[in-house]
């Protein structure tokens, strides 16, 4: 591989405004695409398998047209202190508010009177209108949207306080400027690790490049495809975190061959194909975890790994092609003024790495236990994990949808915000048997008289339950609903649905583990030629993000700190966090592993004992795996400052599990590990080693003699 790579990099240099011109008509292509293409929607959602589904299918059925998977708003009063809102002039406006819905939108299946839906409070002082759509919120149209909120702020200005809340006011989160924080930070570290404008600006440029005809890409297929709108978000995501990486380590490799002395062009050959081969394989387990998503069976997952998986294959041709390509056109400008001028120092000299390394291998044992009894005792908080979808309750109180939330919970108690949808398959005497049914049971504070179709072989019945939606008590009554009738008998809702979601979830993540980590650990082992060493990689990778999962439930479902981080309401943890933080972050945790232990590596291949081995891997790769690393807890933490509870936890969830993967597995617990094993840690079984393929990541089959094109030195790195 290494000399296949090797001669791609000095192609790719050599005929650099063809490969140049190549990937910016890959982009214009792209972008003319995206442009062209209807606006992306928010894509079918359905979890099958779950009762949720089941009866939500069952519905679109026996009920049509009555947007069962639509969704849903609801513009709640309040009365002045001392009134009701049964007074004559309060019940004036909220019937004109009920007539201007209704004419609002083309798009709304119903819009409901409180005074006829038994809608307004016991004491009189709340009311709210449901408001019923055709489709998802995703799919409401501005208009419909701009409708729905001047209804409200019209009743506003008669003396009534109106709040709306639901998924019907539901939006895309905005780029906020903690993003854009996040890269300047990033261009300001590349800047400090480079010591070059011009080298710091390639990792940036290709990795704006391939997120480009990535999300591009994926918004021209969105509607052929059926793709969500918050694909693209995890995409780009995705393909600016490794985009960077992989651009990262080509570039610092080229100028470490050129401080050795090498021709331009010999050099970019050879940082293609020993920094590219770990690039390649860093890719593939990024690729393997992405389409691993595919074990959880929920359609709108499966699509939004494989398309951040090709954004991700896309980062890594850009890195083997456009980078030594670029570099071509940088010149001498891609190395710092220090190394223009001579005066740099040499590869041989200690730097930070090299101490830091140094450092761990005379205390290794010492290192080992710091580190992992402290990403332990982090991970404690992981046991009390508790999984949901977070709802209005947790946006912060400046949003008129946790305004309206917190106004039906005084009104009519905190299970108003979650109703339950209980669908019967059956005549109406079925259906009343289990109104009955259902009354027998604790946890309720309404049921609703069951609501027959037209045929009279299908009813729906409402109950609200006492607690929050996001509740224990509230979970448990769907589980008592279910085993307390028949197969005949559904529940569904946001609420139900919620809860069918995160039990798959959970249900998926083990099978997920093996699955993702078993393949990784197998290319792993191709890479090394080891199998001390991946068992390393993977239980150091588990050790992190379970101390990032305790540390997300410290903050976000304890409250641990969250007024730093903008955490207004504690709550149940995003039922996708786990194995969406497992998909990523080992992805991430792997590159790092490769960037590293393959130049460690690539010293013992060549001689060196496994000590010395340890500390030229960090001599040459410990201060660009940090940089990489720092660049990608800026971009995450970029997400802390949006309003959206789902994406602060995101972006906190993936800024904590980088930073542990990265400073104490990688920098610390990696190489005191491999210190206490020595040469046992390139262990493998001769029977092993002759089955497994050869992929030359070490570049050193670049050492022999490749034809006309062999460098002027045989030697691969000088240590």
């Amino acid at each position: 591989m290494a000399t296949f790579l090797y001669k791609l990099g000095r192609s790719a240099f050599r005929r650099r405004r063809l490969v140049a011109l190549l990937w910016v008509a890959l982009l214009a292509i792209a972008g003319i695409g995206a442009a062209t293409a209807p606006a992306p929607t928010s894509g079918s959602f359905s979890i099958p398998g779950t009762e949720a589904q089941r009866a939500f299918d069952l519905l679109e059925e026996r009920f049509p047209g009555a947007g069962a998977d639509g969704a849903t708003a609801r513009v709640v009063f309040k009365a002045p202190e001392g009134q009701k809102m049964t007074d004559p002039a309060h019940k004036a406006v909220v019937e004109e508010t009920v007539s201007t819905l209704k004419s609002g939108s083309d798009q709304i299946v119903s819009v409901t009177d409180p005074y006829t839906a038994q809608a307004v409070s016991r004491d009189g002082s709340t009311a709210y209108v449901s408001v019923a759509y055709k489709v998802n919120g995703m799919e409401l149209t501005d208009e419909t949207r701009e409708a729905l909120t001047q209804a409200g702020q019209n009743a506003q200005g008669k003396g009534l306080t109106v709040e709306v809340g639901g998924d019907a006011l539901q939006t895309m989160p905005e780029t906020g400027a903690g993003e854009i924080v996040g890269v300047i930070i990033a261009g300001i570290v590349l800047v400090i690790t480079f010591g070059s404008l011009v080298a710091a600006g390639l990792p940036l440029l290709t990795a704006i490049i391939g997120v480009g005809i990535g999300v591009s890409s994926i918004t021209a297929l969105a509607n052929v495809l059926d793709l969500g709108s918050t694909t693209s978000t995890l995409a780009m995501m995705i393909g600016l975190a490794v985009g960077i990486d992989y651009a990262l380590f080509i570039v610092s490799r080229y100028r470490a061959e050129l401080a050795d002395g090498r021709e331009k062009e010999d050099a970019a050959g050879r940082a293609v194909g020993t920094a590219g081969s770990a690039v390649v394989f860093a890719g593939l387990t990024v690729v393997i975890a992405l389409v691993g998503l595919a074990v959880v069976n929920i359609p709108m997952l499966t699509k939004m790994g494989f398309a951040a998986a090709g954004t991700v294959v896309i980062a890594v041709l850009i890195a083997l092609t456009l980078i030594p390509a670029l570099l071509g056109f940088a010149g001498n400008k891609v190395v710092g003024r220090k190394q223009r001028k001579g005066t740099a120092a040499t590869g041989d000299k200690p730097n930070g790495g090299t101490r830091w390394a140094r450092f761990v291998i005379r205390r290794p044992l010492m290192v080992l236990l710091v580190g992992v009894i402290g990403l332990g005792a982090i991970a404690v908080p992981a046991a009390s994990l508790e999984m949901g979808l977070p709802d209005d309750g947790v946006k912060p109180t400046s949003t008129t949808e946790r305004r309206a939330y917190d106004a039906l919970s005084d009104g009519f108690g905190p299970g108003f915000n979650g109703p339950l949808l209980v669908v019967v398959d059956g005549d109406k005497a079925t259906a009343d048997r289990t109104v009955s049914t259902i009354k027998g049971l604790e946890g309720w504070a309404a049921v609703t008289p069951a609501t027959p179709n037209k045929a009279g072989d299908a009813a729906m019945i409402t109950v609200v339950p006492k607690d929050r939606p996001s509740s224990v008590a509230t979970e448990d009554l769907v589980h008592d609903i279910r085993k307390s009738t028949g197969d005949d008998v559904l529940v569904t809702g946001a609420t139900a649905m919620n809860i069918d979601f995160s039990q798959k979830m959970n249900d998926a993540l083990v099978p997920y583990l093996a699955l993702v980590v078993g393949l990784a650990f197998l290319l792993l082992t191709v890479v090394f030629r080891s199998i001390l060493v991946p068992l390393k990689a993977a239980l150091g990778f588990l050790l992190s993000v379970v101390a990032a999962l305790g540390a997300v439930v410290a903050v976000f479902q304890w409250g641990w700190l969250g007024s730093l981080f903008g955490v207004e309401q504690t709550g149940p943890i995003m039922s996708m966090m786990p194995i969406f933080m497992v998909g990523v972050v080992f992805g991430l945790a792997m590159d790092y592993e490769v960037f590293l232990v393959t130049r460690m590596r690539e010293a013992y291949v060549h001689g060196e004992r496994p000590g010395e081995a340890i500390v030229t891997g960090f001599r040459h790769s410990a201060r660009v795996v940090v940089a990489a690393a720092v660049i990608m807890i800026a971009v995450f933490s970029g997400f802390i400052g949006m309003d959206d509870q789902m994406i602060k936890m995101i972006g906190f969830g993936l800024a904590v599990a980088v930073l542990f993967d990265a400073f104490v597995v990688r920098m610390a617990i990696v190489p005191a590990v491999l210190a206490l094993l020595g040469h046992k840690a390139w262990w493998l079984p001769k029977w092993l080693d002759r089955v497994l393929p050869n992929v030359d990541v070490e570049g050193e089959s670049l050492a022999a003699p490749t034809g006309e094109d062999t460098p002027a030195k045989p030697d691969l790195v000088k240590v």
